[in-house]
């Protein structure tokens, strides 16, 4: 077996900047920001995509898992894996849909309801947290930049190229 010097291959492609990656970018804000949250949401047995599903279960109501992976940009196997913990405590039940038999669909339970409100103040805690050091407006205007990288059109250009 013959490996490779990293730096032989970097000066070989001079195009490969990781500072320049907007995924890794993306990706480290992202753990960051979430292990950042993670410790607020601690107290109240949760982490933030748990607590994510559970507000959104709360806010829309009852939906099927592929409405609720859609809505959280999470493909369905990971957010399946994500329900698992949460429907063994209780805090989530999936059930036949109401509409069709033959979908399930994702409720939030009474203990569910109750964990979350539980939860609510150390997100508001990591929230007063977050905008304290980047400011209400930075963070608005973030959230703003986020939300429009997960509106665009990515997935497309990715099956068409660019």
């Amino acid at each position: 077996m013959r490996f490779v010097n990293p730096e032989d291959e970097m000066k070989t492609d001079t195009r490969l900047k990781p500072g320049l990656c907007n995924c890794l970018a993306l990706r480290q804000a992202s753990r960051h920001v979430t292990q950042f949250y993670d410790q607020f949401l601690a107290a109240a047995g949760l982490r933030t995509t748990q607590f994510s599903i559970l507000a959104r279960l709360r806010r829309l109501g009852p939906m099927t898992i592929s409405v609720l992976a859609a809505d959280l940009v999470m493909d369905r196997t990971t957010l399946g894996r994500n329900l698992q913990p949460l429907e063994r405590e209780g805090l989530v039940a999936v059930v036949k849909g109401r509409e069709d038999r033959r979908s399930r669909e994702i409720r939030l339970t009474e203990a569910g309801v109750e964990r979350l409100r539980a939860a609510v103040e150390g997100w508001l805690k990591a929230q007063a947290g977050f905008e304290g050091v980047f400011g209400q407006q930075r963070s608005a205007e973030l959230r703003a930049l986020l939300h429009a990288v997960s509106a665009s059109q990515l997935q497309v250009l990715a099956v068409r190229g660019p």
